[in-house]
């Protein structure tokens, strides 16, 4: 069953949870190319090309002779020739016509690669390799802590044991040079092995270690890309990218590989749109350049002091006024030769329900403003107990009354509005008054069964009866 994560086909399922022990050195398939010779069929006399890809720990790969023409396939684990002595443990990667081609596309001649695989690894050997790669991880935190003793300006990144356990390879970074001659003496007493040195740069570094990086995939350098190239903020300018160091940087802490994958297109578009288009002068004012959507052919341009309207315009309708703008001539203003219709947003009506609870941020000031208006109590309907008029002839002549009564009102407020507003501030509507009302507007309610007071003695003045 394949890998839940990489489908390699020799790992646990959901994400190889086998904790190191696929051997594949942080991440399956990790570097692998496609053999997409595998399935055709070789001539009868043909002749295998004699040279094998291997991969070790990191990115690290190199090529090595099939002397013994030794039948090897994509993931196997064999033993090659080292060049200090002794022997290594790797992956075959790579069998067959495409090891030439990789060769000829890295430069790599049969004359540079003289090294040779002696065989497929044995139990022992994996055994003993096993045991080399657990103690990199203690190795490197004491090789760590001798370095700031002897206060060296580096940082080492990664070691690498050999997998006879005969030599270990520790990989750093460095600004400049690095006299670590002692390092090297106390790191082969601590450990007994004989110590290399290796500086590498900041991307190599990144490759070695692996990451996320800000797209929420896995880095290129550690799974595919093998060839590190220039990137410069070029490439950034080119795509109308803002060039800001924290969006641009990589994991490494330099600019993102990624800039350069699809520079070629951008170069290609960037031909039919005219460099000199800053600027177009109208009879309503000289406009500037805001934004150009370089896929789309559109440019877009605003007024000098009116930054906040942006006008778009078609590549061809901005080189018209560019060749009008040269014979002396000037457009009336930049809509003239708009072609180009707004965009209308739809909303889209989902068939799913939000169960999210992505709803307006007043929801809950209008369920509040409902329930308050709810408890009033002119609303409740428990609380007012209103009664329609039971004779037709009633409710006619109760709304009689009112028909003459507003016309009168109104008469009356109209006359003599400041006398009405101080009778309002002194004086309050009687109980009577509230019936009257209460009848014209068509309702009848019980009337209320008051107690009588009893006086109160104890004010009583003694000439009262």
């Amino acid at each position: 069953m394949g890998c839940g994560s990489c489908s390699s086909g020799g790992c646990t399922p959901a994400g190889c949870k086998s904790n190191g022990s696929c051997m594949t050195d942080g991440g399956c398939s990790k570097l692998d190319v496609y053999d997409w010779l595998s399935d055709m069929d070789t001539p009868a006399n043909y002749r295998p090309f004699p040279f094998i890809e291997v991969r070790f720990k990191g990115s690290r790969k190199d090529f090595y002779r099939n002397v013994d023409n030794i039948y090897l396939e994509a993931g196997e684990l064999v033993a090659v020739e080292t060049t200090g002595g002794g022997y290594d443990i790797g992956h075959v990667t790579l069998t067959g016509e495409l090891v030439r081609i990789q060769m000829n596309r890295k430069k790599v001649t049969e004359e540079k690669a003289p090294l040779k695989i002696f065989r497929k690894a044995s139990s022992q050997d994996v055994e003993k390799w096993k045991s080399a790669k657990e103690r990199e991880y203690e190795t490197m935190h004491k090789a760590r802590t001798i370095a700031l003793e002897l206060g060296l300006a580096m940082k080492l990144s990664d070691v690498e044991y050999q997998g006879d356990k005969t030599k270990a390879t520790f990989f750093y970074t460095a600004e400049g040079r690095v006299d670590f001659r002692e390092l090297i003496k106390k790191l082969a007493e601590a450990f007994r092995v004989r110590i290399e040195m290796r500086q590498i740069g900041m991307r190599q570094e990144a490759s070695r270690l692996g990451g996320i990086g800000s797209c929420g995939r896995e880095l290129c350098c550690s799974t595919w890309l093998t060839d590190f190239k220039t990137v410069s903020t070029a490439a950034a300018r080119y795509q109308n990218l803002s060039l800001n160091t924290l969006k641009l940087a990589g994991q490494c802490g330099k600019l993102k590989c990624c800039l350069n994958y699809e520079l070629d297109s951008y170069m290609d578009a960037l031909k039919s749109i005219p460099e000199s288009a800053d600027i177009l002068r109208t009879s309503k004012g000289d406009a500037r350049l805001q934004k150009t959507d370089i896929f789309k052919r559109v440019m877009w341009f605003s007024y000098i002091g009116e930054d906040n309207t942006w006008i778009p315009l078609q590549i061809d309708r901005v080189k018209e006024i560019q060749a009008m703008n040269k014979q002396g001539q000037k457009p009336e203003e930049l809509k003239d030769f708009d072609s180009i219709d707004e965009e209308v947003i739809i909303e889209k009506s989902f068939d799913y329900e939000n169960v999210v609870g992505q709803d307006s941020l007043t929801r809950l000031d209008e369920k509040a403003r409902k329930k308050k208006k709810k408890n009033k109590p002119g609303n409740n309907p428990a609380t007012s107990k209103t009664t329609k008029p039971t004779n037709t002839g009633q409710a006619n002549q109760s709304a009689g009354k009112r028909n003459q009564s507003a016309p009168n009102n109104q008469q009356s407020r109209n006359a003599n509005p400041e006398k009405e507003r101080k009778q309002n501030e002194h004086t309050a509507p009687s109980d009577g008054a509230n019936t009257v009302n209460k009848e014209q507007n068509g309702e009848q309610r019980p009337k209320k069964k008051f107690k009588k007071r009893k006086p109160n003695n104890n004010n009583k003045k003694p000439d009262q009866p």
